[in-house]
């Protein structure tokens, strides 16, 4: 069997921590204590994963694509197209900004991408919480004035934030996360983010923070309220967390000393997201907080060492994914 682990690329952002560093006993170089993003895999532009162990040390995500697609992506991927997924743990210290990600047809408009994006909570503290869509159907002239007068928060809906708690954010939707969450975020290939309203916050520089007002009040669906969010259970062996255009998300509870067969040969790429416990593929070690890619080629099969919680992403290698990541 063949997975390909990455290096993550870390990114330091004025609501960061060092939760990442110390909850995954990870090693990272940048000496800061607001490290906000780690980017697991993503296959842009000025960002790249490079395989972190076996055969293919050292080589990046667009270099194994393009040098085997067929074997990485199947039959019906353009090795031109990049990788229709992008992974990231966030270290919510502090809230982030309130944003929305445009629609497709928005984002053409607007000359950027489409977003749509899973979190899924590995951690939280007591009071932690998320801003997701509105708490009644509102419209573009009283939400202006809200900014205007600084009141945004009051017509957002706020939902407290557990441990095992996921939710689907579409494009459309505004969002923001509240301080005190760990969380892995499942996204479409996309780095457009219009921000709304920023709370009073400076950058690293002691500035103001760039905001897209116009961009955003076209870009937000005012008819979004009060989304579905599915909440923590260890309950069940399995759940679908999320089932869109892009991906679809599943969540397995797994006991030690089982073995799980993700999948065989020939079906399929997937990406396995360890939140909790310790696994093993072959003589491959998987650790909390790693990320893994089983290409289209290979079987995966894992051997469970201790109680495990992993999300399995599939379902992207899809043309809706293709027909995007090629007109951009």
């Amino acid at each position: 069997m063949v997975i390909f682990k990455f290096e993550p690329l870390y990114k330091i952002r004025p609501w960061g921590g060092t939760y990442i560093k110390n909850q995954f006993n990870r090693k990272i170089e940048l000496q800061s204590s607001r490290i906000g993003e780690s980017w697991e895999i993503v296959d842009r532009p000025r960002d790249q994963s490079f395989v972190s162990t076996g055969n293919h040390k050292g080589c990046s995500l667009r270099q194994i694509i393009l040098n085997d697609c067929h074997g990485i992506m199947g039959p019906n991927w353009d090795p031109n197209a990049a990788f229709p997924i992008l992974v990231k743990w966030l270290d919510c210290k502090e809230r982030l900004s309130l944003q929305v990600h445009p629609p497709e047809e928005i984002a053409k408009q607007l000359g950027g991408q489409p977003k749509t994006e899973n979190w899924y909570i590995a951690n939280s503290t007591e009071k932690a919480g998320l801003f997701i869509g509105f708490k009644k159907p509102t419209d573009k002239k009283i939400f202006r004035k809200a900014l205007q007068n600084n009141m945004a928060e009051s017509l957002c809906f706020r939902t407290n934030s557990c441990k095992g708690d996921s939710i689907l954010v579409e494009s459309g939707r505004i969002h923001a996360i509240d301080k005190g969450n760990l969380i892995l975020e499942i996204q479409q290939n996309s780095d457009t983010t219009y921000r709304v309203y920023d709370w009073g916050r400076v950058d690293l520089n002691n500035k103001p923070r760039k905001l897209h007002l116009e961009q955003s009040l076209q870009s937000i669906n005012f008819k979004d309220t009060k989304p579905r969010i599915i909440k923590h259970t260890n309950d069940l062996e399995q759940i679908e967390l999320a089932n869109c255009e892009n991906f679809r998300i599943i969540k397995h509870n797994l006991k030690k000393g089982s073995k799980f067969l993700i999948k065989k040969e020939n079906i399929e790429c997937v990406l396995l997201h360890l939140i909790e416990g310790h696994l093993k593929i072959d003589d491959a070690y998987i650790h909390k907080g790693e990320q893994i890619m089983s290409p289209y080629f290979s079987a995966c099969e894992l051997t469970i060492l201790e109680d495990s919680i992993l999300l399995v992403t599939d379902h992207f290698v899809n043309q809706q994914n293709l027909d995007c990541t090629l007109s951009h």
